[in-house]
């Protein structure tokens, strides 16, 4: 699995979101990189990391991760997240969790309706075997649909996308799996480290209402809400963001 470190001080380990890579990251990169060492990391399939043999599940995955990084806070971007709340669920290795636009739930339920229906990622799953590129411009769309920089976001991804060559296919199909089926909502009041969680007010794929559930169920949960952010608040209001995370890293144990 390919994880490219930068910067200089305490760890921070970066997860991005579904069919990117941990370039995605660059506006963070760029603002805290003098004052954190970043462990950017490419999940299986996706970006540098397209031919990797760790399977992109939850637990081989977070097994690699754990593996290859130093202890260290987490931030994570939608799917990333899953992994992110594994592995600290898992490991004191995990020092906190920076939660941006991320959920323990990404389909909606009985007990759980802020968020979108099971078949949202089903239909992209049906969509990716016919028309790749199309689907996954489709879904960049919805990720920066409702921000009020969706034009300039929209582009980044869209230049990101296949910056580190194609994501593989079964990868996708993995992701979009864990998206539609994964819960980890019952790790949030056992979590031993604290959590922020940073939304964007007009996302359209994980609403502010479920982020802010997941914080008030975290057992040191603090929420986060960028007015103008959708999905991918770290592009249009990366300075937002880092101010959250300012407020947020220093307050983490430094641990052993």
């Amino acid at each position: 699995m390919h994880i490219e470190t930068t910067g200089s001080g305490p760890s921070l380990v970066l997860l991005h979101g579904w069919a990117l890579h941990g370039g995605v990251f660059a506006p963070l990169v760029q603002r805290l990189s003098d004052r954190y060492t970043l462990h950017l990391v490419d999940l299986p399939g996706h970006g540098h990391s397209r031919d990797s043999d760790v399977p992109l599940s939850l637990d081989a995955t977070v097994d690699a991760l754990l593996a290859r990084t130093p202890p260290a806070a987490w931030l994570a971007w939608s799917l990333g997240g899953l992994f992110a709340l594994r592995a600290a669920a898992r490991s004191p290795q995990v020092r906190g969790l920076a939660m941006i636009a991320s959920t323990p739930r990404f389909v909606r339920a009985e007990d759980w309706s802020h968020a979108v229906d099971a078949s949202v990622f089903a239909q992209f799953g049906d969509d990716l075997k016919n028309d790749y590129a199309g689907t996954l411009e489709r879904f960049l769309a919805l990720d920066t649909m409702g921000s009020e920089h969706a034009r300039s976001e929209l582009r980044s991804l869209k230049r990101d996308l296949y910056a580190r060559g194609e994501p593989a296919p079964s990868a996708l199909q993995d992701g979009l799996r864990l998206l539609e089926q994964s819960d980890l909502r019952a790790t949030l009041p056992d979590l031993r480290v604290p959590s922020a969680w940073i939304a964007g007010r007009r996302d359209l794929l994980v609403p502010a209402k479920a982020m802010r559930a997941a914080a008030e169920s975290a057992s040191d949960g603090r929420y986060v809400e960028i007015a103008g952010g959708g999905h991918a608040p770290f592009l249009g209001h990366a300075d937002l963001v880092v101010d959250a995370l300012e407020v947020f890293l220093p307050t983490l144990e430094a641990g052993p």
